[in-house]
């Protein structure tokens, strides 16, 4: 087993590295042989997809680049399964073994963050956070609408105007 080559994990292919029965001798010809091989097989595949086989390709590819989304495949699911193993074990994350660090797995997993990119340059909104008070809403409303705020009765308001509507009803 060979370390993945930076190039080889850029290109999503790591897995490949992992698996390699050549001595781990960092820029040896079979490195750069395989890491050229992989270089014209990406470019290829940008291209668009003419037949099945390159369909086929890029899916094969894309279940390399991240086998643990593949896991479940019923074709591939077991190879998927080991290149996860051999990313983890490189990466040194051991799987879980017994309940306890099983739901300690999920409970990270629930916690994290998810990120995107678009989410956080909008939340970058210095009212993100702020909770607006009536009147400033009305405010605000009043400077796009071009309008003057109307009076809006508060709940107080609005129930003694029921109150008043009971009384006339039962008087």
């Amino acid at each position: 087993m060979s370390l993945p080559r930076s190039s080889m994990n850029m290109m999503g292919f790591a897995v490949c590295c992992l698996c390699c029965d050549e001595p781990d001798v960092a820029g040896s010809e079979r490195c750069r042989l395989c890491i050229a091989s992989h270089a014209k097989t990406r470019e290829r595949l940008s291209t668009q997809a003419t037949s099945k086989a390159d369909r086929l390709a890029r899916e094969f590819v894309t279940m390399l680049a991240n086998p643990i989304d593949y896991n479940e495949d019923s074709t591939h699911g077991e190879m998927m399964i080991h290149y996860s193993t051999l990313i983890d074990a490189h990466q040194g994350k051991a799987p879980a073994k017994t309940i306890e660090e099983i739901i300690a797995v999920f409970e990270k997993q629930k916690n994290k963050k998810q990120r995107s990119l678009i989410r956080d340059v909008a939340n970058n909104n210095e009212w993100h956070d702020v909770e607006l008070s009536a009147e400033q809403r009305e405010k605000m409303l009043a400077k796009i609408t071009g309008e003057r705020p109307k009076h809006m009765p508060t709940w107080e308001e609005l129930l003694s105007e029921v109150e008043k509507l009971l009384e006339g009803d039962e008087g």
